[in-house]
């Protein structure tokens, strides 16, 4: 085997040997030998026949191959000349493998690995080839036979070889090799298979002659992955493109569909119904926007982290769809949370609006009973013709009495009055039986007319019979004058008694008990006077029966009786406790709704800040250096972990919330918070920790990308932080100018030093916005020492697998490159149009261009 390797490279030189540590001990053909394989020159020979010159000749040799970096270990020139056949076939093997195998790396592995695994590579699409060393792996031939197929198939029909027929496949791999590529016969097939464990340094020696020969092919490998390396690039960005354009159409549409819902202003009439809206709104809160605000942020995490990854390849930047953008989802997510708060705002408004509409319902049905049960019968006693036929004493009584009918009438007014305010509140209140309380109330106005009119006839009536009788009883007409307010205010004290009231706080509850207790206050004086009417009362009893007076036993003045005075006056004495169990167990419901005031104002007050000095916190470890990034990142997730944990405390806090609106309380003096608060600063809490995160997390992908070390990234960091006086992240141009000077950057105040600061700060706010961030500053830090691929790289890459040519075939990717990968440039190469084109032809240098510019790729 070694002297079939010596002979290949010395019939270059027009010589040959036979016998390796014959021809060689002279030490001629071995500096010939060393010449040939390096392309250099080595020391004039020795032409002598003495041992001294076959000793210098064999030692420059043998000082070339140390010059190489080769150690000989016990291998002198005395030993060569003295024909040692072990050192002798040492020093060949050393040779071979310094200027055959040495070069040989693939992927950064040994020689000797490297070679291996670009058989192994070669050999991997076929059947029953295993290369796994250089002894048995080669014994059956099929690995030979192989090597040659994968790179000129046309000489060898691989499908017609066998397994089992070893003699036959190496014969044929080596004759080929021998005949079409310009390799020696190396190795004897007999001695393969006869041998159990085949010579590993010989089979290494021979398959390094197919690597050499095939290197022009190797080239094409190297640009191939190159390519691939590219395409995969590609290839993912386009798939995240794909990924955010999904999920802001999705995030997009469901925000579409969810506004007009929270748009809908359509009242119901009852509270339940309005109850259920609310409802509604709190499952919608608690249950669907929660994950949409999950969504909208990792969007926007998903958005930064492409954008990343599109810098660090060389990538131009992302621009999605029209309304697509960051910012436009940033808009239609504002415009929902602003008609959250409107929809939530008039659920509220309504809520009172209906319950202050059931109150006024009840009130005006309850005013209104009492006015039409005093009012009945009295038209048909004002049309009475009873004056016509009565005597001088009974027309006295009937003026009297219709002066107290008239006294009675005057202090109904403010209730008809009160009646009419209400429905005219009702009305202005929308309320949605308005017709039917219009109808009630215009039959009361209008009957309140009829009797004021009919009231003032039969007074004109009996003020002119008045002339004619003169007679009347004053003791009686006392009774009428005083019992008649005194029936009024009993019937006022017994309505204001049963009057509904609503209160919304400890205040206003307290207020309605002090006026009770001074009504209670007045009740001895109300007695007072019900006794001295009623002694006025007994009083004409006494003189009826003194003078026996025919007066029938009836006051011709008043229909009030002392025994109807007496049962109202009974009936207000029952009211007043039962005022006083409704003004207690309101006073007890009011001290509830003000136990949940303070449980909920004093969660919220800790809850609130503690969301602030969490949000302060996530501030101050993305702009301090405290460690690493990686430690830095350790520290944001244990705060993202706390953060999470602290869910409960705001679940519990929904839950008083909830308890609050069910007992329809509007107010809270006892914090500044309201749920609303919470919910937008735990929302933005989860917001900013997550992004923060993904600020760190980039921030390492762009270090590790970029070759920064802990140290520059730490020095980055403190000259950003040293200028970024407000803590706000961001750098505004004059500070970011100032600290591009304290890093050494050259940038004067004249107009090359305006125009320098002017492109750099194109390239770190390209949409002018007037700040820059650390992201933006750390990827121009390190933007010039970047390793990225080029589209002049990848160019140059396509001609090596085109064979040179200004086009590539559709064959030719297929056979070089990945299935998937060889399909997506298939599919996206414009065809070739130059003069020298062929059918089929692919121009792949516009395709390496698009690739690094503007395009649809």
């Amino acid at each position: 085997t070694f002297t079939a390797w010596c002979n290949s490279h010395l019939r270059k030189a027009g010589t040959q040997i036979e016998n390796i540590e014959e021809d060689f001990r002279d030490g001629l053909k071995l500096m010939l030998l060393l010449e040939v394989i390096s392309g250099e020159r080595l020391a004039k020979p020795e032409r002598g026949k003495m041992r001294v010159h076959k000793i210098s000749n064999v030692n420059k040799a043998l000082d070339f191959i140390a010059s190489k970096g080769v150690k000989l270990v016990s291998i002198g020139a005395e030993e060569i000349v003295d024909g040692n056949v072990k050192m002798t076939l040492g020093m060949i093997w050393t040779i071979i493998l310094r200027f055959a195998i040495q070069d040989i790396s693939v992927e950064e592995t040994s020689a000797k690995e490297g070679l291996l695994l670009w058989c192994q590579r070669k050999t991997a699409p076929y059947k029953n080839v295993n290369i796994q060393n250089f002894h048995i792996s080669w014994k059956d031939g099929l690995g030979f036979c192989a090597l040659i197929h994968r790179h000129r198939p046309e000489l060898i029909d691989y499908g017609k070889l066998r397994k089992d027929d070893p003699l036959t496949n190496l014969n044929t791999a080596f004759d080929v090799a021998e005949k079409y590529l310009d390799i020696p016969k190396m190795l004897d097939a007999e001695d393969i298979v006869g041998t159990a464990r085949p010579d590993e340094k010989a089979i290494m020696t021979y398959v390094s002659s197919f690597y050499h020969a095939f290197s022009g092919a190797q080239k094409a490998e190297t640009a191939a992955n190159r390519i691939c390396k590219v395409l995969a690039v590609n290839q993912e960005n386009e798939q995240l493109m794909e990924d955010y354009e999904k999920l802001a159409s999705d995030l997009l549409e469901w925000i579409r569909r969810t506004i007009p819902w929270l748009e809908n202003r359509a009242p119901e009439n009852t509270m339940q119904a309005m109850q259920q809206k609310l409802e509604d709104f709190r499952d919608y809160r608690r249950l669907h926007k929660p994950p949409k605000v999950q969504e909208k942020c990792q969007l926007e995490i998903n958005f930064n982290t492409l954008q990343t990854k599109l810098r660090l390849s060389n990538r131009p930047a992302f621009m999605p769809s029209e309304g697509k953008m960051v910012s436009d989802i940033n808009n239609a997510w504002g415009g929902l949370e602003q008609a959250e708060k409107g929809y939530e705002e008039w659920l509220l408004n309504e809520i009172r609006r209906l319950e202050r509409l059931d109150h006024l319902a009840e009130k005006f049905r309850q005013k209104a009973s009492i006015h039409e049960s005093w009012t009945d019968g009295k038209e048909a006693m004002l049309q009475q013709k009873d004056y016509e036929t009565a005597t001088l004493s009974e027309i006295k009584a009937l003026l009297k009495k219709h002066e107290a009918f008239e006294s009675d009438l005057a202090a109904h007014q403010d209730r008809v009055e009160q009646i009419a305010a209400i429905a005219q509140e009702l009305n202005e209140l929308d309320y949605y039986d308005s017709p039917s309380v219009n109808a009630r109330c215009q039959k009361i106005c209008d009957q309140w007319d009829n009797l004021g009119a009919l009231t003032q006839k039969r007074r004109e009536a009996l003020e002119r019979t008045e002339k004619l009788l003169e007679t009347i009883d004053q003791l009686y007409l006392e009774y009428a004058k005083r019992a008649a307010p005194f029936n009024n205010w009993m019937e006022g004290a017994m309505e204001d008694l049963q009057d509904t009231f609503i209160v919304h706080t400890i205040e206003e509850i307290q207020g309605l008990i002090t006026a009770h207790e001074q009504f209670k206050a007045t009740l001895p004086d109300a007695d007072k006077e019900r006794l001295a009417i009623l002694g006025i009362h007994n009083e004409v009893s006494k003189i009826v029966q003194t003078y026996h007076v025919n007066m029938a036993g009836t006051n011709p003045y008043t229909t009030i009786t002392p025994h109807e005075i007496n049962g109202k006056w009974e009936h207000v004495r029952q009211l007043v406790p039962r005022r006083d169990q409704a003004l207690m167990e309101e006073h007890a419901r009011q001290q509830q709704n003000e136990r949940l005031r303070k449980q909920f104002g004093a969660q919220a007050n800790v809850i609130g800040p503690w969301i602030q000095t969490k949000m302060e916190e996530i501030g101050r470890i993305s702009i301090e250096m405290h460690g690493t990034l990686e430690d830095q990142l350790n520290h944001l997730r244990q705060y993202e972990k706390s953060i999470v944990n602290y869910k409960p405390k705001i679940d519990q806090l929904e839950g008083d919330h909830q308890l609050i609106q069910e007992a329809l309380i509007f107010d809270n003096k006892h914090t500044n918070y309201t749920m609303e608060h919470i919910r937008v600063g735990w929302e933005q809490l989860l917001t900013t920790i997550a992004r923060t995160i993904n600020e760190v997390e980039n921030q390492i992908l762009t270090r590790d990308a970029k070759g920064i070390s802990q140290e520059q990234m730490n020095e980055f960091r403190a000259s950003f932080n040293h200028f970024d006086r407000d803590h706000s992240g961001t750098l505004g141009p004059e500070e970011f100018k100032a600290c591009l000077i304290s890093l050494g950057y050259d940038i004067g105040n004249d107009a090359q030093g305006e125009a320098e600061f002017a492109r750099i700060m194109s390239i770190v706010d390209p949409n002018r916005l007037g700040v820059v961030t650390f992201q933006a500053f750390i990827d121009f830090m390190s933007r010039e020492t970047a390793d990225t691929d080029t589209a002049d790289q990848v160019m140059a890459s396509f001609k090596i697998l085109a064979g040179d040519k200004n086009y590539i075939t559709v064959d030719e990717l297929r056979r070089e490159l990945p299935p998937d990968q060889a399909e997506y440039c298939i599919a996206r190469m414009a065809p070739y149009t130059g003069r020298d084109a062929v059918p089929g032809a692919l121009d792949y240098m516009s395709f390496s261009t698009a690739l690094y510019g503007e395009s649809d790729l």
